[in-house]
């Protein structure tokens, strides 16, 4: 499973591909939380990395499909699937190296992010003028929400070949998951179980960790929905034996 996930390291790091997707995670970032006025620290008039937590993961919603898309359905395209399993490792050992490998690049370009709390630290008044236990629970979810994505990822690209068709399946499982519990359970039809249904959304969750407290329901959560979506890959991947 190592050299697996070593192979998936070095093969994304020798395409020019995997150097744009990290640079314009790290561009529309830093555009997003010091240049356009709307969302610019700067113009906040207080030190807080809001911005940068509400934003990244309508980013991540194309940054991580992008990583993931060719997980699988590369595999398929090239014709290649059928010799990667006939190495001796398990269906699980194959889908988890592909998985970490895919998650490990998404941490390289979280990563460069702390220094914006830095930055922030430092332009506060006074100096340290910053809710640090908010931005270590809004990291941790950040962390937690790019691998849920990269799971969900991971998952649409073994449905299909086509790359560009696993980048759409999986940006629209994300944002429905992301986004869409919160939306439905904004409707006036579904009176006291409201809550309940924005409870199934990740978005719920996500701000949960934001306020800085680490609840155990949220982290079950965001474990259990990545199993769901590796266990849902590697029932796709069984069903060649069928």
């Amino acid at each position: 499973m190592f050299n697996l996930f070593l192979k998936e390291i070095r093969s994304f790091f020798s395409s020019l591909i995997g150097y744009i997707v990290l640079i314009i995670f790290l561009v529309a970032m830093g555009l997003f939380v010091w240049v356009f006025p709307q969302t610019s620290i700067l113009e906040y008039g207080f030190a807080d990395l809001y911005p940068l937590f509400s934003v990244a993961p309508y980013v991540f919603l194309f940054l991580i499909p992008a990583i993931t898309m060719r997980c699988f359905a590369e595999e398929k395209r090239a014709g290649t699937m059928e010799l990667l399993f006939t190495r001796p490792i398990s269906d699980w050992q194959i889908i988890l190296g592909k998985y970490l490998a895919s998650w490990v690049l998404v941490l390289f370009a979280l990563l460069p992010t702390l220094i914006y709390y830095y930055s922030v630290y430092q332009l506060g008044n006074p100096v340290g003028n910053l809710d640090s236990a908010a931005f270590v629970g809004s990291f941790i979810g950040l962390i937690l929400l790019g691998a849920v994505f990269t799971a969900i990822g991971v998952f649409a690209s073994s449905l299909t070949e086509n790359q560009i068709v696993a980048f759409i399946i999986a940006v629209f499982l994300c944002f429905f998951l992301y986004e869409g519990f919160t939306s439905l359970s904004g409707l006036n039809v579904w009176s006291d179980t409201a809550y309940f249904i924005s409870q199934l959304g990740i978005d719920f969750h996500y701000q949960s960790l934001s306020k800085g407290l680490i609840d155990s329901r949220n982290l079950l959560y965001f474990f259990s929905l990545i199993i769901l979506m590796l266990g849902s890959t590697q029932v796709v991947l069984s069903s060649r034996k069928w």
